[in-house]
């Protein structure tokens, strides 16, 4: 059973939330629902976005999943939902009430509205709850989700620590050993897609996100198991990391096809679920077995961008929006305004974080150890 951190999940964890970075700079371009488009989209750079779609946010419910099992490893039940309040609830709260107000205050100024200025929009902030109003968490819906998921599976995962020889652990690693036990885990996944997917819209409002929060509630369980099952996981992921990367780019082409060439039509429902879910597993995988390979290794660069990764999601995206509506309606090209989005957004969090980072109260708003 692992007790000790990796330095392979740290480095996943830093490049995973900086192509989070990556993806929210891209939406800017591409003809999804957004809090602002450009004047001009790109339809070439919907494909890698569409492809990283597939499995950045599971990755990181499987992180902290991961994670957590880190952490219960030498705390109480108490002292977990304690750190776990501290460093995800108090940054949501300061999140929402600070961070994320500019970004709708930008995107109201983009619909028409008429405000003088951020100042004289700012009490209009807290007038009901967004899209009809304008409070809201936008990108940190990933703090109350992973608050909720920790307090609803804390007892289990404290029963799991303290019963090691228990059936489930047992039942998990046999799976893991099994040359095909992997697809039992997908099973709850596919029935979610087709239960609850069709029925509930992924909205990160929490109340009534039924598919989105079991989805990701499997998968924070199973980086918990997955952990909790030590060297058998590390071994079965090592033996099935090749054949998972085919598999991922042999699903990954079937579903652009689809996507590209056919229509949705009923009857495909259960064929499509498998597909993703098989998708999902495959680069899973792949990214945790090559990762166990190359990036299991220290180093002052992983020092820094652990504790610097978690202040800069909270920042990240209200440098982006506040970018964006300065260049939005500009001819410039696609390729120098993604260039400079990328460049003001990663200078931008670096010179925060490198204030918030000497001071401890600024520390505990953003989450910091």
């Amino acid at each position: 059973m692992e007790t000790q951190r990796r330095h392979d999940l740290d480095w996943i964890r830093v490049l995973v939330f900086g192509i989070l970075i990556l993806y929210h700079i891209g939406m800017f371009f591409v003809p999804w629902s957004w809090h602002i488009a450009n004047n001009e989209f790109s339809d070439t750079l919907t494909w890698p976005m569409w492809f990283v779609n597939q499995w950045r946010l599971p990755v990181l419910f499987i992180i902290s999943g991961m994670g957590t099992r880190f952490a219960l490893s030498r705390r109480s039940g108490g002292e977990y939902l304690s750190e776990r309040t501290r460093r995800l609830i108090i940054p949501l709260i300061f999140g929402m009430v600070v961070i994320v107000a500019p970004q709708v205050y930008v995107e109201r100024m983009v619909q028409g509205a008429e405000f003088s200025s951020f100042t004289d929009f700012y009490p209009h902030y807290f007038q009901g709850v967004y899209p009809e109003g304008n409070f809201n968490w936008h990108h940190l819906w990933f703090l109350p989700y992973l608050f909720v998921f920790s307090v609803i599976l804390a007892p289990v995962f404290l029963w799991i620590r303290n019963q090691p020889g228990n059936k489930l652990m047992h039942i998990f690693t046999k799976l893991l050993r099994h040359r095909l036990g992997l697809l039992w885990l997908a099973l709850p996944l596919i029935l979610t897609e087709l239960l609850l997917r069709p029925y509930f819209p992924v909205q990160h409002n929490l109340i009534g996100d039924w598919y989105a929060f079991t989805y990701y509630l499997i998968l924070f369980f199973y980086g918990y198991l997955c952990i909790s099952a030590g060297h058998e996981f590390w071994d079965s992921i090592s033996r099935k990391k090749f054949t998972a990367l085919i598999t991922g780019v042999i699903t990954f082409s079937i579903m652009a096809w689809m996507r590209a060439f056919t229509e949705w039509t009923p009857g495909t429902e259960l064929f499509s679920a498998i597909l993703r879910i098989v998708n999902l597993g495959s680069w899973c995988m792949v990214i945790f077995g090559y990762g166990a390979v190359w990036l299991n290794r220290p180093g002052q660069a992983l020092t820094y961008c652990t504790q610097a990764v978690y202040p800069f999601y909270i920042i990240h995206q209200t440098i982006i929006v506040m970018g964006a509506w300065h260049i939005y309606d500009l001819p410039w090209s696609i390729t120098w305004k993604f260039l400079y989005l990328t460049a003001i957004t990663f200078a931008g969090c670096w010179i925060i974080y490198e204030i918030i980072k000497r001071n401890a109260f600024t520390r505990v708003l953003f989450g910091m150890k």
